[in-house]
């Protein structure tokens, strides 16, 4: 869940109102977020730099809330939107109506996309901020929820990118295109020297904030571009703005744009960002439009602050909840969270008929009313009650089953161990001494480690990896794991099948393996499904990589079937591992035994 840090006493001037601590946690907890830190920028700075509490650290002893809210509520990911939305949740204040100025289609500032755009980001959406009155902490809450937004909804900026500018330094119109990176120079913001854009991608590896973003074009044959009517550079995104157009304490106008490779997304931020610092414009809650043109002549203009109605019956959102309330009452507790609500009766039953807001993207659906109808309500005024329909569930029989054979393994003296799944292509083949012929093994695409290339098709590595790590404990080793395996199988939708496992592992001076095959003898004899019969042999000797020759077999029922295999672990496999003690395995198939 994002955090969002805002000064105390900026945030209860910002609300109106002024509380103590117990009731401010209170208030968050009715509205669904969380208080979840109280501290100062002073500690802040000797937590970052790791400086003991009686440090010398710049900065002031200024109460620092951090607020825990709910990652779809882009909206209150700054104070200006945090403090709105309280405003309206206790009564101070009614939500406000957001609006487009009137600006006719003629002289609305335009954004010309070029086609080659395409090819990378093939978005842009745009909006301009009128008379915006900053001070230091409106344009630190400013630059902090581009930063949080294109941490969350933007993920690190590979969906949309923002940009803003100072419009009064620009000469529109606009144009986005897409250059090869020799051809693009610019300054970049906080510098004074003109790059190239191959040239910067070089000089920003070793920036610790912007060399996360490089990956998202460097590889492309061109690079997405904004420029003014007079070449000036606004941004390369996602990775810089020009230092030309950069905004600062004096900007009146400010000029937007995100370009995105997804829009609705683009949209969603686009409309975050103006909603949430429209309140400072000289007309307040007023937004300029700005027409964006496509290579191929379609014109669209953003950005939409329009409300969208959604509809439900009464009874669909006090159902889920298990409350009764008349439809006044859950009318207001609609306005409170910013839905402005109204009711009307369709075919004799009420109706709730809700309109939207911009900054409320959360709702999607007649569900979410229900939630903050719960919200609004509190969620501990719901009655507590069973749910009507109770279903009952039980265990699955394989696990039941694996448990009684985890019981009797451990009657025998082993000792449980839990190991990864995934596996090494050398620990799950060559150190086997076995060879990787493409058809069992499932290969993660983009591994983050060597250690996990694969998915074990066997549970013998991760035991033999487990017994190196413990090398040192006295002898007899005796560990077992009840765990799944996976192979390729193209009879399945996924194009592969788990498949449940025994392994035991017995290490000591000797081999063991009369150990070994006794601990055989007793599953075999506790297992009573009535399709598994053993007859009297069910040992076949086999030739195995991984075990010494005629000291290993595989377990058979008496139709054939091969249910598992046992054998004295070959040497060179022990020295691979590192394990200088003679070791017996075996490993069962559960499922066939179930």
């Amino acid at each position: 869940m994002p955090t969002v840090s805002v000064g105390r006493d900026r945030l209860y001037a910002a609300i109106g109102l002024t509380y103590a601590l117990e009731e401010f946690e209170a208030l968050c907890f009715e509205f669904g977020i969380e208080l979840d830190d109280v501290t100062t920028e002073k500690a802040i700075i000797r937590k970052e730099k790791h400086l003991e509490d009686d440090g010398e650290v710049e900065g002031d002893d200024e109460v620092i809330y951090k607020i825990e809210v709910a990652a779809n509520r882009y909206d209150l990911l700054c104070l200006e939107g945090l403090a709105r939305a309280l405003r309206v949740f206790t009564g101070t204040e009614a939500s406000p109506v957001y609006r487009l100025s009137a600006v006719s289609r003629g002289s609305m500032l335009q954004m010309h996309v070029k086609p080659q755009t395409s090819q990378i980001r093939p978005y842009v959406v745009c909006a301009v901020l009128r008379g915006v009155t900053f001070d230091e902490a409106r344009y630190n809450s400013f630059i902090d929820l581009q930063d949080k937004l294109h941490q969350n909804i933007c993920r690190k900026r590979t969906l949309v990118a923002i940009g803003t500018h100072d419009l009064d330094t620009l000469l529109p119109p606009f144009t986005y295109e897409a250059l090869p990176p020799d051809e693009i120079n610019f300054v970049p913001l906080k510098q004074e020297e003109s790059f190239r854009a191959d040239k910067l991608m070089e000089f920003y590896k070793s920036d610790m904030k912007l060399k996360k973003f490089l990956h998202i074009i460097e590889n492309s044959p061109v690079y997405p571009v904004i420029y003014d009517s007079n070449r000036t550079v606004l941004s390369l995104p996602p990775i810089i703005n020009g230092a030309h157009s950069a905004i600062n304490l004096t900007t009146r106008n400010v000029f937007i744009e995100c370009t995105a490779t997804d829009l609705t997304k683009a949209k969603i931020v686009l409309n975050t960002m103006v909603t949430g610092f429209s309140e400072y414009c000289e007309n307040k809650f007023e937004v300029e439009p700005v027409e964006v043109v496509d290579h191929d002549g379609g014109k669209s203009v953003y950005p939409d602050l329009s409300c969208y109605k959604m509809e439900a019956p009464l009874s669909d959102i006090l159902g889920p909840i298990g409350i009764s309330l008349d439809v006044k009452q859950v009318v207001c507790l609609l306005n409170k969270m910013q839905l402005q609500a109204e009711s009307h009766s369709l075919k004799g039953e009420p109706w709730i008929s809700v309109s939207v807001p911009p900054t409320r993207s959360d709702i999607l659906h007649a569900r979410d009313l229900v939630e903050d109808v719960a919200i609004a309500y509190g969620y501990n005024n719901v009655p507590k009650s069973k749910p009507k329909c109770m279903t009952i569930g039980g265990r699955q029989p394989l696990n039941r089953f694996s448990d009684k054979i985890r019981a009797e393994v451990a009657r025998a003296g082993y000792m449980e161990v839990l190991t990864f799944i995934l596996s090494s292509q050398e620990e799950n083949f060559d150190m086997l001494n076995r060879t990787d012929d493409k058809s069992k093994a499932v290969i993660i695409a983009n591994p983050r480690t060597s250690e996990f290339e694969v998915v074990r098709t066997s549970l013998m590595s991760c035991l033999l990896k487990t017994l190196k790590h413990n090398i040192d404990h006295p002898r007899p080793i005796k560990i077992f794991e009840v765990g799944d395996v996976v192979t390729l199988d193209p009879s399945r939708d996924v194009g592969a099948s788990n498949n449940r496992r025994l392994a035991a592992l017995y290490c000591n001076r000797v081999s063991g393996f009369e150990e070994i095959m006794g601990l055989v003898d007793s599953i075999v004899k506790v297992v009573r499904a009535p399709h598994v019969n053993f007859g009297e042999k069910y040992y076949v000797p086999t030739n195995e990589p991984e075990f010494f020759p005629k000291r290993q077999c595989k377990i058979v029922t008496s139709d054939g079937k091969q249910v598992g295999y046992l054998g004295v672990v070959h040497a060179e496999v022990l020295r691979k591992f590192g394990i200088p003690d003679p070791c017996t395995f075996v490993e069962m198939d559960i499922e066939a035994l179930l």
